[in-house]
């Protein structure tokens, strides 16, 4: 009996075989992507506000705040750039006063001795060369210090994003500073005809080499990106869509595709707390890693929780993950402390991750012990 291809793949539990599948148009259009790591956020007691589980000893937590420098050729003789997300300005006693207010009480502390403007003109980037300048969302960790840019520097960011500013609004994040001068654009996603694993896209760039997604759920207007780096290798920018890793993995095509190596498989038994969590062959103190068919954390959906809609943050999560599940699709969200030690950080491209097996070599360090991504095990 003839079975279709497609059902063939389905019965034999594989998971998408090409990024077609997602409904991404076939192009030999590309970007370059480098990444910088900013800086590092420390938030007291406010792993809760992402999260769950909370296991004791884990209250605080520490990010690393990633911005992305895209590059496209639009014709042999000309250049564009692009950063998607700047990280948070290195002077954050002159945020407005909703969180420098937290610095200044200890809640926070930023360890950063450049912002990403000085991060670009030290790597010979001029700010002037700088296009356009595209927020995930329009949180103080991502959208920099846009006074620094100069006003031939546009700005990008999502329908619906909160652009209240301070003093007018004396409980906004923004400042006055973070839009004037500059050409502003917001993305309306309502006419596109492009989703890829249920998500609304626009091709950026129009050639199929950058595209927008909605991903909705942690800030109003929050997007994410997907970078065509060779014809058919890809890199998912997140922003916030989720903050942790474990947040998105291990659902099952994850697994399936990424099995987790053995000496982690074997060390996550004793590690990994099974007061916290558990699979089907899990025994009290021996947690197994293979048959967990669900990530190991939820995001947050406390009163408090970052994310002011988490039920809609958790559908782009889980269609952000089908992504990460992919081969071909390397998934780096905003604040991955996991891989942090890992990247290739500019000046060097990320466009050859695939054959670096850089994605085999970076997605389960979290549930290595001596990862600073390592949240599951009892430490008070």
């Amino acid at each position: 009996m003839f079975l279709p291809s497609a059902l063939l793949l389905l019965l034999a539990g594989q998971a998408r075989a090409s990024y077609k599948d997602f409904g991404i148009p076939q192009s030999s259009a590309t970007v370059s992507v480098k990444v910088f790591n900013v800086g590092f956020l420390e938030l007291i007691n406010a792993t809760h506000t992402f999260a769950n589980p909370v296991v004791p000893g884990h209250e605080s937590v520490t990010f690393p705040m990633y911005s992305f420098l895209i590059e496209h050729n639009t014709s042999k003789s000309h250049q564009t750039r692009h950063m998607f997300d700047l990280g948070i300005r290195k002077d954050p006693q002159n945020l407005a006063p909703a969180f420098s207010s937290a610095i200044t009480a200890g809640l926070a502390s930023l360890k950063e001795d450049k912002d990403i403007t000085e991060l670009l003109e030290d790597g010979s980037i001029p700010l002037t060369s700088i296009d356009a300048v595209i927020w995930s969302h329009s949180h103080i960790d991502h959208i920099g210090d846009m006074s620094k840019f100069p006003n031939t520097t546009g700005l990008i960011y999502g329908q619906g994003t909160n652009t209240e500013t301070f003093p007018t609004f004396p409980t906004a994040q923004l400042l006055e500073s973070d839009f004037a001068g500059h050409n502003i654009t917001e993305v309306d996603f309502s006419n596109t005809k492009l989703s890829f694993s249920g998500l609304p896209a626009i091709d950026f760039f129009g050639d199929g080499s950058f595209y927008l997604l909605n991903t909705p759920g942690h800030a109003l207007g929050h997007m994410s990106a997907l970078a065509r780096v060779t014809p058919t290798t890809f890199i998912s920018m997140g922003g916030d869509t989720f903050h942790h890793v474990a947040e998105a993995r291990p659902f099952p095509d994850f697994q399936h595709n990424f099995p987790c190596p053995g000496d982690l498989v074997a060390s996550a038994r004793s590690t990994i707390s099974t007061d916290f969590f558990w699979s089907p062959h899990t025994h009290n103190g021996s947690f197994d890693i293979p048959s967990r068919a669900q990530p190991l954390l939820s995001i947050s959906d406390l009163p408090d929780s970052v994310y002011v809609d988490p039920s809609t943050a958790a559908v782009s999560l889980e269609k952000i993950a089908t992504f990460d599940a992919d081969e071909d699709i390397l998934v780096l969200v905003a604040h991955d402390a996991s891989a942090a030690g890992s990247l290739p950080y500019f000046p060097a491209s990320l466009n050859g991750w695939k054959k670096a097996g850089l994605k085999k070599e970076i997605v389960w360090n979290f549930v290595n012990a001596s990862n600073p991504a390592f949240f599951f095990d009892v430490t008070a």
